[in-house]
């Protein structure tokens, strides 16, 4: 990882970006091709940004990961803060450069693109999400365990090498795959709050953010206090 704050900072941010553009596009066009799009497309940009920025950031482009990576002794709280800011600084500005490039105000367009199927933003969302948002709000904290122990086990201990970021972007498209059409699955504030922001509805996004931090906490404690490597 870079000694240099800023770089790092910038990579996170850069590649919250990538993550939330590329993972919003795809949930809009889910609507079309169903949950296996946005999860395959979540899981393969993940992979690839892991392996791009990991060596400046760490490749956390996550608030949740990186929260749990300061609670379990990982990082400073300096670094913590700056990360988690430039995360959302990136999928806020993700999700509005997004909101111009797909024409939303064009109604003839977007009838003809989706059909009868109803336009997003990008929105992390699904079926729990109106009416039962506590049922949500576990399953989005379950989740992101299952993705924090994946960062803490693949790379921050580094038992699956050069496959850590294969390893957590797969396991970013199974929670997908498991969880997507019931929340969204979005185990990730950052990626929560910007589609959020750009659709004008943020009803759900506290609750959200309650469960996928509580998620990212308890994992970064369970595997830095309880399952952590020997040489800690």
């Amino acid at each position: 990882m870079s000694d240099n704050p800023m770089r790092a900072s910038l990579a996170e941010l850069v590649g919250t970006f990538v993550l939330v553009f590329i993972g919003s596009g795809a949930v809009v066009v889910a609507r079309l091709n169903g949950v296996v799009v946005p999860a395959l497309a979540h899981g393969l940009v993940l992979a690839a940004l892991i392996y791009t920025y990991g060596h400046i950031s760490g490749g956390q482009f996550n608030s949740a990961v990186t929260l749990s990576l300061f609670v379990g002794g990982k990082q400073d709280g300096g670094q913590t803060l700056r990360f988690i800011i430039m995360q959302f600084i990136g999928a806020i500005l993700a999700a509005w450069v997004l909101s111009i490039v797909i024409p939303y105000n064009d109604v003839e367009f977007m009838a003809g693109f989706l059909g009868d199927n109803a336009f997003n933003f990008g929105q992390t969302t699904g079926v729990l999400t109106t009416n039962h948002i506590g049922q949500a709000l576990l399953l989005e904290g379950i989740l992101t365990f299952l993705l924090v122990s994946a960062v803490y086990q693949a790379a921050v201990y580094g038992k699956a090498g050069n496959m850590a970021g294969l390893a957590i972007g797969l396991t970013l498209c199974a929670c997908i795959l498991a969880g997507g059409a019931l929340t969204g699955a979005s185990l990730n504030p950052a990626r929560t709050l910007g589609p959020a922001l750009v659709a004008g509805d943020l009803s759900y996004v506290p609750a959200y953010l309650v469960g996928i931090f509580a998620g990212g906490i308890v994992g970064g404690l369970f595997h830095s206090r309880v399952l952590g490597s020997q040489e800690d």
